[in-house]
């Protein structure tokens, strides 16, 4: 019965853009373990991509990049991170209650999804900049990663969705 939701037991990341900015989006990511009784145990996960374009991520709620890269080229206001290809980690729980979102800062951990429904969800939210504003102008971000203690996860290709 619990198979009739994901029958290929798998781990869904969404991206699900909130609203525009002057120079790009505010999008809220989800990861959802669909694993029947695999766990995501700590010290969690780290989950990684490549931009499309020459974005950048001005800000995170519930989670941060484990670098910045180089953002010499920016003065003033400075983005959270530069790299072509972050990689994000959680935040710990008793993280500040205005830096967190639904779901984030459990440590990486997340349940699996017929042992414990409402903890097989991880999520943050990031506001990105240089990406297009439009429908028609954003990239899909490449090369999702996923790593988490244990065996690897092989992530497919990105592919849009109607909106959650």
């Amino acid at each position: 019965a619990y198979d009739s939701l994901d029958p290929t037991g798998n781990i869904t990341i969404k991206w699900d853009i909130m609203q525009w900015t002057p120079d790009g989006y505010v999008a809220v990511v989800t990861i959802n373990n669909y694993q029947q009784y695999r766990h995501i145990q700590s010290p969690g996960w780290i989950l990684g991509w490549t931009w499309s374009k020459k974005e950048v991520i001005w800000s995170m709620v519930g989670a941060q990049t484990t670098e910045q890269g180089d953002c010499s080229k920016f003065k003033g206001n400075i983005p959270h991170c530069c790299k072509k290809d972050p990689s994000v980690v959680d935040l710990l729980p008793g993280t500040p209650y205005n830096m967190q979102i639904a779901n984030c800062c459990k440590g990486g951990v997340i349940s699996s999804w017929v042992q414990d429904p409402p903890n097989a969800i991880s999520a943050f939210q990031l506001s990105v900049g240089y990406a297009g504003t439009t429908n028609k102008t954003v990239r899909v971000p490449k090369n999702f990663t996923l790593k988490a203690p244990g065996p690897g996860y092989t992530c497919g290709a990105a592919k849009i969705v109607k909106q959650s």
